[in-house]
């Protein structure tokens, strides 16, 4: 019996009560999980005023000094931004998200919503952690919604992923594959001289991030042939 676990991750939040109000969304929509990066802010009374019938979760927060750290564990990291910043990769809607997402339900178990910090959201840098962008449309640009409101629609589309734990036959439980595609790929094109700040290098990790189980699978053949002829 698997089931995907779908983490929401707040990287260095500013106010405390958005932390509590983001417990309190995810809690709401069915999900358990909340990690912070570099802030300590859930555990001031704010944040638990906030987050009523919640504290279970805001008690249980992980928090890493780090985003590398926080989605180490993860299969597939998608990261929010209002904008594209010159961006070579699609951005997603919480809709397409959730499609995305879905058909790679058999090959992933553990899945990343990472959010940034109210004032200016996630960094360049943050975002090249992820795999890939989403973005809300929004009929203003300006005044952009607010952190914890973020979290509730994402957490609203999002419903139903981390559902009840699926049967699968042994022959096709694959947990896990696409995070050792993505391992096998780097690989690979390190061997040939390729390094992750490469064109070819951002068009594959854009290309793998859409990929359904069916082509994962095939990927993973394709990877061992080419493995075989070096050896």
């Amino acid at each position: 019996m698997n089931a995907m676990e779908m983490i929401f991750i707040l990287v260095e939040p500013q106010v405390a009560e958005n932390i509590g109000a983001a417990a309190r969304a995810i809690n709401t929509m069915g999900f358990e999980q909340l990690r912070v990066v570099n802030s300590d802010l859930h555990k001031q009374d704010k944040a638990r005023w906030v987050a009523h019938g919640s504290w279970d979760i805001l008690e249980s927060v992980q928090r890493f000094d780090d985003l590398g750290a926080a989605v180490a564990d993860c299969d597939l990291v998608v990261g929010t931004t209002a904008k594209k910043r010159g961006d070579y990769r699609d951005l997603h809607t919480p809709e397409t998200l959730k499609t995305v997402i879905d058909q790679k339900s058999d090959i992933v178990d553990r899945v990343a919503l990472v959010f940034g910090r109210e004032d200016k959201g996630l960094s360049n840098q943050q975002l090249e952690c992820c795999d890939l962008l989403t973005s809300i449309p929004l009929a203003n640009p300006y005044p952009s919604l607010n952190l914890s409101q973020a979290v509730m629609l994402y957490a609203y589309a999002l419903s139903g992923l981390q559902g009840e734990p699926r049967q699968l036959r042994p022959s096709q439980n694959q947990q896990g594959q696409f995070h050792k595609l993505k391992q096998r790929v780097a690989e690979l094109m390190e061997l040939e001289g390729y390094d992750q700040k490469s064109k070819l290098w951002g068009w594959a990790q854009q290309r793998m991030a859409s990929l359904n189980s069916e082509d994962v699978h095939f990927l993973h053949t394709v990877c061992s042939a080419l493995e075989r002829r070096r050896s």
